[in-house]
């Protein structure tokens, strides 16, 4: 058996799906997908960890920390961060902001949030190698 440590709040209960309007070559995760033309599919049972950093998980910031989260988990573990990794990143954090807005949040708040992400995200986004455990 082979396993990684992670700590999740939240599981997807139903397939999402969102336009980013990122124009890529596409990537697919077992969870996560996202097509040429920018299309993300979060498929039923993604794990994720809700809002991060000093904040509160309300209704207005889910939906965003759903999209947000899969849009680096793509650009951490495919070749979809490949090619204007930096632009991609920005996008993921400008739709955070905007699907934010739209479901209700503060204005201030959801301001707060993208310079936060703008800030601190840098290395929630960038490749990684994580430790892989193995048990008998």
């Amino acid at each position: 058996m082979r396993y990684f440590k992670g700590d999740y709040k939240y599981v997807l209960a139903e397939d999402y799906d969102f336009d980013t309007g990122i124009a890529s070559g596409g990537a697919q995760l077992s969870f996560c997908s996202i097509t040429p033309a920018g299309n993300l599919r979060v498929r039923r049972g993604y794990a994720w960890d809700g809002p991060s950093g000093p904040t509160i998980d309300t209704r207005s910031f889910m939906r965003g920390s759903l999209i947000h989260d899969a849009l680096y988990q793509l650009l951490r573990e495919t070749d979809f961060g490949n090619r204007q990794h930096h632009h991609k990143r920005e996008s993921a954090d400008s739709i955070l902001h905007a699907v934010c807005l739209k479901d209700g949040m503060w204005a201030w708040r959801a301001g707060w949030v993208y310079r936060c992400v703008r800030a601190g995200g840098v290395s929630s986004a960038e490749a990684k190698k994580r430790k892989v455990h193995t048990a008998p």
